[in-house]
């Protein structure tokens, strides 16, 4: 049973090394850059005006399913998830500190990738004869593109990958974190998640859209401030973590305590895997939900959209990284000799510091990835419309709610690779749609960011006029 195990994950290491180490981590690449370079860096001239519309903005009378607020939340509880805990230790226990410097560069040129996704998305989107919301990648490639067969393609990778990184990987990482914590048996957790999952999933869009915008910003919150306290408390140790996360994104790690040591494809890898998994820029789930939000303009939610990014990676995956780093946990062991992990490590990383901060992680996972569980159902349940029509919906959510159960009880070994290789396979149609699509992206930007100035200037006369 053993060499059974070890031989699927030295299979599912091998496809997931072949798939993100020659091919898809530079066409992500090429991909961003293409898009920030003909927006003119749109993500850095207008970041401070999308988080102003994330937060403030609402369209309630606009066409839509849920509001803006609650589509970001949405995108959110499927970004700011478990990638942004385990992910970023897996990052750094296979790639090094490295890894880091790469999901950073993903993630800004990433924030372009994800504007655009979502302008598509919204730009494409149909409503379905029960007068629901449909969008993301499967309907701008089948719409824009005119290509049925790469449609159906994302679609079906797009419900693998639900059930893969948006389900089991998941449930995996809650499982465990509930073990570590409090000596619960994943098989019990993974039954509590199941029906609690379902409870929310089968309410659809509207239920899912509400609990997102109550559990995400609870979450983050919670999890951003442990870090920070850590940080606050370690403060003259992260100018030479910033320092080494750079250095060995250039050089490769050596070998140190339980860490094998890695080169910089391995940093560069394992940075742009995870990072796609932490704020799936690219991979065209967010798009999904963005479809279904109230918007007056396609680029509106797109700026919203954009968002996501920057608040999982640029911010929560950072604070992360850091705490590793400042705290010294790489390579620490637990009491089968074996090093730490994924949300293990974190949770150690915090213990080192803040007496019981491994429940702040442990409650932060269980948050993160219940959220990123619901959140992934209804893109896997979007992707499944469109290939087999609403009459499935039921089926599917009933099981990916089972799902759920089996996913707590898997092989952690298992899991990453598995997800990673979906991920893959679901971002390919979406980046060469991007790709084929980019100047309708850029038309669409001109005279939305036109309209933009305009709403500016008038209200630059409007506080001249109140004033006079």
């Amino acid at each position: 049973m053993e060499l059974t195990l070890d031989r699927i994950v030295f299979w599912l290491n091998r496809i997931d090394s072949l798939l993100w180490g020659n091919f898809l981590a530079f066409f992500l690449v090429f991909v961003g850059l293409l898009l920030t370079i003909r927006l003119k860096g749109m993500q850095f001239r207008y970041l401070a005006y999308s988080l102003h519309l994330a937060f403030t903005r609402s369209d309630d009378d606009a066409e839509g399913d849920i509001s803006q607020f609650q589509s970001l939340m949405t995108s959110l509880s499927a970004t700011i998830g478990i990638g942004s805990i385990a992910g970023v230790a897996t990052a750094i226990m296979s790639g090094g500190f490295g890894a880091i410097f790469w999901m950073w560069v993903i993630a800004l040129i990433g924030m372009a990738t994800k504007y655009a996704e979502a302008i598509l998305a919204v730009k494409f989107r149909k409503v379905d004869d029960k007068g629901r919301m449909c969008g993301g990648p499967m309907y701008y490639i089948n719409a824009g593109l005119k290509w049925k067969s790469l449609a159906i393609a994302f679609a079906i990778f797009g419900a693998l990958s639900s059930f893969a990184g948006g389900n089991i990987i998941q449930a995996n990482s809650i499982a465990l974190a509930l073990k570590d914590l409090t000596g619960l048996s994943t098989a019990w957790s993974g039954l509590f998640f199941a029906i609690l999952t379902a409870s929310i999933v089968l309410g659809g869009i509207k239920s899912i859209g509400k609990v997102s915008s109550y559990l995400v910003p609870v979450m983050a919150i919670l999890y951003v401030v442990g870090g920070l306290i850590i940080l606050t408390l370690k403060a003259s140790l992260i100018p030479s973590c910033l320092y080494q996360i750079v250095a060995c994104a250039f050089t490769g790690q050596a070998a140190v305590g339980g860490f094998l040591g890695a080169g910089v494809m391995a940093a560069i890898q394992m940075g742009v895997a995870r990072g796609v998994s932490s704020n799936e820029a690219g991979l065209g789930s967010a798009p999904i939900a963005a479809a279904a939000a109230k918007t007056d303009v396609p680029g509106r939610q797109a700026l919203i959209s954009m968002t996501g990014v920057f608040l999982s990676s640029l911010v929560v995956c950072s604070i992360t990284a850091l705490v590793i780093g400042v705290t010294g946990v790489m390579g620490a062991t637990g009491l089968t000799d074996i090093p730490l992990n994924g949300s293990t490590l974190v949770m150690h990383a915090f213990k080192s510091v803040i007496p019981q901060g491994d429940a702040i992680v442990a409650i932060g996972i269980i948050l993160f990835g219940y959220s990123t569980i619901v959140g992934w159902a209804y893109y896997g349940e979007k992707c499944i419309e469109f290939i087999a029509g609403g009459r499935v919906l039921l089926l599917y959510r009933l099981v990916f709610c089972a799902v759920v159960f089996f996913g707590a009880v898997m092989s952690f070994d298992i899991v990453w690779p598995l997800a990673d290789i979906m991920n893959g396979l679901m971002a390919l149609p979406n980046l060469i749609a991007l790709f084929a699509l980019s100047s309708l992206v850029v038309r669409e930007s001109k005279e939305f960011f036109a309209l933009v100035e305009r709403e500016k200037a008038f209200k630059r006369a409007s506080k001249v006029k109140s004033v006079m």
